[in-house]
């Protein structure tokens, strides 16, 4: 397998190399400001070279380069080498953005899209129900149309980001008389605002960063609907497509990988470095493949979609093989760790900066990695119908009570 691009692409990759050097890290008086600040200067001038926010326009805040998938990837290589900060990651960047160039109107492009690039917008999500998780579609919160309004009524739960967010992004049942799918609407809403209850939620962690949301009677302007009436469930498909290519990301595995080996040369184990025991570098090497075939892989999808190829089941095996990873990076630190596993974060007796409690938070994050953005059971069955035509399981549900079909 060739690994190389070509040189014109290399010639490419030594221009990002040049300009990483002379703009990052920030010298002089911009090395005194904020660690953010910083991150937000250097983020302007990577978009006013045309290395970041590519496919959006440069009057919503983008540097509107045309599409050009090794480039991209040469980006993320050379970024990811100097460690230098990358676009703005979370709901709003990653996810908000692209459905609102897909799916918005000028105006809500106009007003949304640049301050959520800044960073001055922070963006919730109102998709989980109590009764409708993996089912997403069962939701029940629901949106009346009151003259130049929609009010709003019903809960959301699992609300990432709900301490530090302006707006929400929402489906709302809207034409009740409508089947489950047709009857769901794309709504955008003003968290600080009467008929808004939010109720932090506490995590195994003590940490709460998800909460449930109660809306009484909430109000959001009529057009700040994305999408039509009735179309909310489509707006959904291609949001969680962003969500799901966020969360399986193999860059992201690649990067917890290179911490644990750091903590296995870093922990010693009966007099010596922990990665020097063999059974520990014989999980290490184990978990490398898993590793490098979710990297490989992305490589095959590379360059399929480059000759305009379809990558078939691939890009259904990216979520749930990160998902997996992380699991298992996350189970082996906490090996190595011993007793230092058990710390709570900040609550490091020794007062070193080791940030060895740090790993406890990314295990039981990992176990959550299964739920988000579709449960590990969900994907598993998409896998098996959609990518490999499996026949759909039947559901007890599907049975009357005497046993019989329905």
């Amino acid at each position: 397998m060739d690994f190389s691009f070509g040189s014109e692409y290399e010639a490419f990759r030594e221009t990002v190399r040049v300009f990483l050097g002379e703009n990052w890290p920030l010298r002089g008086e911009e090395a005194d400001l904020s660690e953010s600040e910083r991150a937000r200067r250097f983020r302007r001038r990577a978009t006013e070279a045309g290395y970041l926010y590519r496919n959006i326009p440069r009057r919503f805040g983008g540097s509107e380069q045309p599409p050009d998938l090794l480039e991209a990837q040469i980006l993320r290589e050379e970024f990811g080498r100097a460690r230098a900060p990358m676009e703005l990651t979370g709901q709003g960047p990653q996810m908000v953005v692209p459905t609102l160039l897909e799916w918005g109107t000028e105006w809500q492009q106009e007003r949304f899209i640049p301050k959520t690039v800044e960073g001055d917008y922070v963006w919730c999500q109102g998709y989980s129900e109590p009764g409708a998780g993996s089912d997403l579609a069962s939701l029940q919160t629901r949106g009346e149309r009151v003259g130049d309004e929609w009010v709003i009524h019903g809960q959301k739960i699992w609300t990432t980001h709900w301490n530090r967010a302006q707006y929400m992004f929402a489906l709302v049942r809207t034409e009740p008389d409508a089947s489950k799918h047709e009857g769901i609407s794309y709504l955008l809403l003003e968290m600080d605002q009467p008929g808004i209850d939010v109720r932090p939620l506490k995590q195994i962690t003590g940490a709460s960063e998800f909460a449930e949301v109660f809306f009484d009677g909430a109000r959001t302007p009529a057009d700040w609907i994305v999408g039509e009436r009735g179309q909310g469930w489509r707006v959904s498909r291609s949001l969680l497509k962003h969500e799901r290519n966020m969360l399986g990301s193999g860059a992201r595995a690649q990067g917890l990988f290179r911490s644990l080996i750091r903590l296995a040369t870093r922990v010693e184990r009966q007099g010596h470095k922990a990665v020097d025991d063999p059974m520990v570098a014989e999980k290490l090497v184990e978990l490398m493949g898993y590793v490098r075939s979710q990297q490989y892989s992305s490589y095959i999808q590379l360059t399929r979609e480059l000759q305009g190829g379809e990558s078939g089941l691939l890009p259904l095996l990216n979520k749930i093989g990160n998902s997996n990873i992380a699991q298992q990076i996350s189970s082996i630190a906490l090996s190595l760790l011993g007793s230092d596993s058990l710390l709570a974060p900040g609550a490091n007796p020794r007062g070193t900066t080791s940030g060895n409690e740090k790993w406890m938070n990314q295990f039981m994050g990992s176990l959550g990695e299964s739920i988000a953005g579709g449960t590990s059971n969900i994907q598993r069955n998409i896998i098996a119908e959609r990518g490999l035509g499996l026949p759909r399981q039947e559901s007890p549900a599907s049975k009357d009570e005497a046993g019989g079909e329905r």
